[in-house]
């Protein structure tokens, strides 16, 4: 049987009860989840909601490998394409309005299907988060400042002497988990590890079924190689030179784009850049592995054959 198949027969049962569910499907970057979640959809009837925190960006579609309409097959796909990277845009809001959505989409369809990488973006939905203080947009502009131009070395070393707990906790190769922490520590003067308080999962009207897909690693970094190279001939150089005036937008502090920003700034030669996309794509998979190891719900699902 295909993966497809295995997978409709083992939900069968429990997606039949009539009761609302969310079928969550989460996985690194390039193991195939826009695919499998198109394929799902079709059977089911529904339709998908994006937790991709980068595609939401309308200026942002090759970097962050956005499905195409011929991907989509004429499935309903929410949250893509919904923003401006001008726009302040996080896990707090996208909560909010997912949640509004779902309320929609669950009055026609029974099972709705909720798909992305960004691990924070989808427990946002599923768990809910901490309350967190908000943001202070003259620390953050200063942040942003003293990242350009020390380096996220220099933003990592301060989250270690304000907070160890978060610095041990946080992935320190995410710019923007990084510029929040500090921001946080700076504008209340506690640490940013004190505002989460591990509370319970928030209930929500409806059923959570969570998917993480997974791939042999050799094969899974692969793809990966394959996706960078199919970037770079769509255009992707091009792509980020028109977002150069906007790369101080938290959007754009990610993987894909601050690698071509180092190229264009002339801190080494275009093979290198290539080296780097591709290097730091396969480190961003491994951390959204490990963002999604920690939570004991997902039902892992091989994609390798």
């Amino acid at each position: 049987m295909s993966i497809l198949s295995d997978l409709i027969t083992s939900l069968g049962p429990t997606l039949s009860t009539g009761r609302p569910t969310l079928l969550v499907v989460a996985g690194p970057t390039a193991v195939g989840k826009t695919a499998l979640c198109v394929q799902l959809a079709q059977h089911f009837q529904t339709e998908i909601v994006s937790a991709d925190s980068r595609q939401f960006f309308r200026e942002m579609s090759i970097g962050t490998a956005k499905p195409t309409p011929e991907e989509m097959q004429g499935v309903p796909h929410h949250f893509i394409n919904s923003h401006s990277i001008t726009q302040d845009y996080n896990a707090g809001r996208f909560e909010a309005d997912c949640l509004q959505l779902l309320d929609t989409l669950f009055q026609r369809h029974q099972v709705v299907i909720l798909t992305g990488g960004s691990g924070l973006y989808l427990q946002a939905v599923t768990d809910g988060l901490d309350e967190l203080p908000p943001a202070d947009p003259a620390i953050r502009v200063q942040l942003q400042q003293e990242l350009a131009e020390l380096g996220l070395e220099h933003l990592v070393a301060e989250l270690a002497r304000l907070d160890p707990v978060a610095h041990a906790r946080i992935d320190r190769q995410n710019h923007q988990r990084v510029l929040r922490a500090v921001e946080v520590c700076r504008a209340t003067g506690q640490p940013f590890s004190s505002f989460h308080t591990g509370r319970t999962a928030a209930e929500r009207p409806f059923r959570i079924l969570k998917l993480a897909l997974s791939r042999e690693r050799e094969e899974l970094y692969t793809r990966i190689n394959q996706r960078v190279d199919q970037m770079l001939e769509a255009g992707l150089l091009a792509e980020v030179k028109a977002l150069l005036p906007y790369r101080h937008h938290n959007a754009l502090q990610t993987v894909g784009y601050q690698e071509i920003f180092g190229y264009l700034d002339g801190l080494y030669d275009w093979p290198e850049a290539e080296r780097l996309l591709k290097r730091n794509t396969r480190h961003y998979a491994k951390r959204q592995l490990t963002w999604l190891r920690r939570d004991a719900e997902y039902r892992w699902v091989s994609m390798s054959e």
